[in-house]
């Protein structure tokens, strides 16, 4: 089935393992086998075919991950319709604007009151094929609004292609993806891998520690994927060291640093690889490591490149191709992986894609003489909290709307188990007074989604500038930095 589609994937497995364990929640414990995960999802696909909507359409889902958020996005391939996925935790505004970004027909909260519908087995529904335009997602960067990531089918199959080997997957796998669907990360480790690969899926609806080490235990999940920081929350969870988690034989981790200390902590205890493929939800893979790279390679670096993705490193002021002298540049690419772009947003496709076709990322790496790609720096003005991307710039939107708020710049505050969070540093309007309790008050008033809400609170008399006028972030990211480590 090499030109399959998910559908056709999902059909093959309710053949051939009706009864085998499709999703399942880890605290509710809430159930799909893949016969019932595939007539589940026809069910709902000819409900929507039903409203009357033509192929393409945008259909808005705003779910917790589970068994039916799955099925509902596999209904929406089915009839012919687009998904729109909104973080479960996006904010009324965000959630506004992505449905209107996107010219959605509609916003789904609950797939599960579409199996009250009566399905419209009578329409005609033309399937949404492998290479065509499959789902838009978010995704945070510098300008402070979101953008909507265009997907393939296509991709995801080669991402798949490319981890296969690696991971040397089985169908009496038992995966658990502690990632929210929606995205990237999750879309690989939750909604195609496991299907493609013929094994159960366990999901979370929203992350705890010690829920998923539960749920290792219990279902013997051999393939976890979590991002850094939800990796070390559980190694600090009081309850790992009691729990039997001899079963993990691979943890992908990303989405942001990978903490050396921990990741080896997490190896040595548990006896599983810790692996990583480097990549963006736009770019997909770039790099990846193996369990054959050395314990040093594999857990300081993000792998080596990938040939099929025709990797190279950017000047990131002229786009020259720095490759040859090894960087650090900007990490290109041009492969099966890549997106197909943003949606209607041409400046923000421009800002993506070099002239020539290749995909840029926001980081800044090197590339040694074996391969070994390695991040060095970031171009990008994100938070990465948790491996969630934060536009620093969409928080100043947000900081700034308060009376009391002069100007605002935010950075990145270090944090050992999240990476990073979000610091506010303001100037004050003459006569004012702000605490940060006060400013997340009027940001929940706004309808802001806590992901945009800072964690930190900085007054100061002026915010630093540069020669040239501009505030300086660097001098603010070292002194909030700086007032970390001294309390």
């Amino acid at each position: 089935m090499s030109d399959a589609t998910l559908a056709e994937v999902s059909a093959r497995n309710a053949h051939e393992r009706p009864e085998a364990l499709a999703f399942v929640e880890a605290l509710s414990g809430d159930a799909l086998t893949f016969a019932e995960y595939d007539d589940t999802s026809t069910h709902m696909a000819h409900a929507l075919a039903g409203r009357g909507w033509s192929r393409g359409d945008r259909v808005g889902m705003q779910c917790a991950d589970g068994p039916h958020a799955h099925a509902l996005l596999l209904a929406c391939e089915k009839a012919g319709l687009v998904g729109v996925g909104i973080g479960a935790r996006a904010g009324v505004r965000e959630r506004d604007h992505l449905l209107e970004r996107s010219g959605a027909r509609t916003l789904l909260t609950e797939p599960r009151t579409l199996l009250d519908d009566a399905p419209d087995t009578t329409s005609r529904v033309e399937p949404i094929g492998r290479d065509e335009l499959w789902f838009l997602n978010p995704t945070s960067g510098t300008t402070g609004i979101p953008k909507c990531v265009m997907h393939n089918q296509a991709r995801w199959f080669a991402f798949h292609d490319f981890a296969r080997p690696v991971a040397r997957f089985r169908s009496d796998d038992v995966f658990l993806s502690a990632l929210p669907m929606p995205f990237g990360f999750g879309l690989w480790t939750s909604h195609f891998t496991p299907a493609m690969t013929g094994a159960a899926c366990v999901v979370v609806e929203r992350f705890d520690a010690d829920v998923v080490l539960d749920a290792i235990e219990r279902y013997e999940v051999t393939v976890l994927a979590a991002v850094s920081s939800q990796f070390v929350m559980m190694l600090n969870a009081p309850s790992f060291g009691t729990r039997d988690l001899s079963s993990l034989r691979v943890l992908f981790t990303g989405g942001e640093m990978v903490p050396y200390e921990r990741a080896k902590e997490f190896e040595d205890r548990t006896g599983a690889f810790v692996l990583q493929f480097y990549g963006s939800n736009e770019t997909g893979a770039l790099s990846c490591t193996t369990p054959h790279d050395p314990q040093d390679k594999r857990l300081r670096t993000a792998g080596r490149v990938i040939p099929e993705m025709h990797v190279r490193l950017l000047h990131p002021d002229t786009d020259d191709d720095v490759t040859a002298s090894r960087g650090p540049g900007v990490p290109a690419g041009k492969g099966p992986t890549l997106c197909l772009g943003y949606w209607d947003d041409p400046t923000a496709n421009r800002a993506l894609f070099t002239d020539d076709g290749w995909m840029r990322m926001g980081d800044l790496a090197t590339i040694d003489t074996e391969g070994y790609l390695t991040v060095v720096g970031r171009t990008s003005d994100i938070i990465i909290r948790g491996g969630k991307n934060i536009s620093a710039a969409q928080v100043e939107d947000e900081v700034a709307s308060h009376p009391a708020v002069a100007i605002c710049a935010v950075v990145p505050v270090p944090d050992e188990t999240l990476g990073e969070r979000a610091c506010a540093c303001v100037e004050l309007r003459t006569g004012h007074t702000l605490d940060l309790d006060d400013l997340r008050a009027h940001l929940a008033a706004r309808g802001t989604g806590k992901e945009l809400w800072p964690e930190r609170l900085v007054v100061l008399d002026a915010l630093p500038r540069s020669s040239g006028g501009k505030i300086a972030k660097a001098e603010l990211r070292d002194l909030v930095a700086g007032d970390v480590r001294d309390r």
